[in-house]
């Protein structure tokens, strides 16, 4: 199958491009030929690497730039011939709809961030693929037709993004909770700061260590500072590489009010920590609705303290959920995702299925 995947951007600290890259490059190692149009990033060795041919396509939306770039999408699918046009940002859906319908061309984009207005717009595919049950549900209420519909559950576990990145664990003092995320108000960071401080002074060794950047990281270092148990708590700034902290992790919480369907939650559970969670979007699913990690309800910084305080209180129960992490992981590979994006595509073909979907 000839596959053209069209993204905005490949830079790296997006969810968006990380799950969009990992399914080019898995879909080039099944024997696709694979091409993805984008604006720029960081990828492009991985790309080059896994055999999928990238071409820089500039989709800033600028009404001289955007004609320009549906004239250059009109040239790669005159080229190409690809048999499915996948897009994964909102631009990106809006520009190929319209050369999908003159080629004839089924176009497939997949609903990463439902929390966006935008998201609607998504529905221009002929399928709309939802990352997770919770954005299906959430799609269809805004008006999308459950028959374009169809969930590809979020997964990381073989991606090509982490091959070869063996690594030791990040030397971090025990026992802690780990934070990987953007400084965004829909990652819930302030309730786990406030949550940590509830529990500073029942457990005065334990550590909190924060991952990533955004337009809040001032505001939010500010709030640390303010706990009063601001120097048990460590801002590591950005990293591209988040698996030496999971790795030397005993906790790993994300708190989110928003998420559909967060990577970063099969790359802890991968990584073998005990995972906390919120019960929103998305994340139940990726934890197995309660059998591979605690999940609380958002915005409960009480509630978040004694699930945390109950994991650093009793090492039986810190390690139990650890190995709880591990349950059923195997569907969090990138192999199934890949395998049921396939399906995806002989429905809007038309066909029957071919791949052997992973369960």
């Amino acid at each position: 199958m000839r596959i053209l995947h069209i993204l905005g951007h490949t830079r790296r600290r997006n969810g968006n491009v990380h799950a969009a890259i990992d399914l080019a490059c898995a879909q080039a190692k099944r024997g696709h030929q694979v091409r993805i149009a984008h604006g720029g990033g960081d990828f492009e060795t991985l790309l080059a690497h896994n055999k999928v041919i990238s071409v820089s396509i500039d989709q800033r939306r600028r009404p001289v730039t955007l004609l320009k770039a549906l004239l250059a999408l009109r040239t790669q699918m005159d080229e190409f011939q690809p048999d499915i046009v996948h897009a994964h940002m909102m631009t990106s859906a809006v520009l190929a709809f319209p050369i999908c319908r003159l080629s004839g061309k089924p176009l497939v984009t997949t609903v990463h961030n439902a929390f966006e207005r935008s998201a609607t717009l998504m529905g221009l595919g002929a399928r709309v693929i939802a990352v997770s049950d919770a954005v299906s549900a959430s799609m269809q209420r805004r008006g999308i037709a459950g028959a374009k519909l169809r969930t590809v559950l979020n997964g990381t576990i073989g991606s090509a993004r982490f091959e070869g990145r063996g690594c030791s664990p990040a030397e971090l003092s025990h026992p802690n909770i780990l934070f990987v995320g953007g400084m965004h108000p829909r990652k819930g960071l302030p309730d786990l700061l406030e949550a940590f401080r509830l529990l500073s002074d029942t457990y005065p060794e334990a550590h909190l260590y924060v991952a990533g950047g955004g337009p809040f990281k001032t505001a939010y270092q500010q709030l640390a500072a303010d706990t009063g148990c601001g120097d048990k708590i460590t801002f590591v700034g950005g990293v591209d590489e988040p698996l030496p902290f999971m790795k030397g992790a005993d906790i790993f919480v994300l708190p989110s009010h928003a998420d559909p369907a967060p990577l970063v939650l099969s790359e802890a559970r991968e990584a073998g920590c005990a995972v906390v969670g919120t019960n929103v979007d998305g994340i139940p699913q990726l934890l197995d609705f309660g059998k591979a990690g605690l999940i609380v309800p958002p915005g409960d910084p009480k509630a978040l303290a004694e699930v945390l305080g109950t994991l650093l209180g009793d090492r039986g129960q810190l390690r139990h959920w650890r190995e709880r992490s591990q349950s059923n992981i195997g569907r969090l590979t990138i192999e199934r995702v890949a395998a049921e994006t396939e399906d995806v595509y002989y429905s809007a073909l038309g066909q029957p299925s071919k791949s052997a979907t992973i369960a």
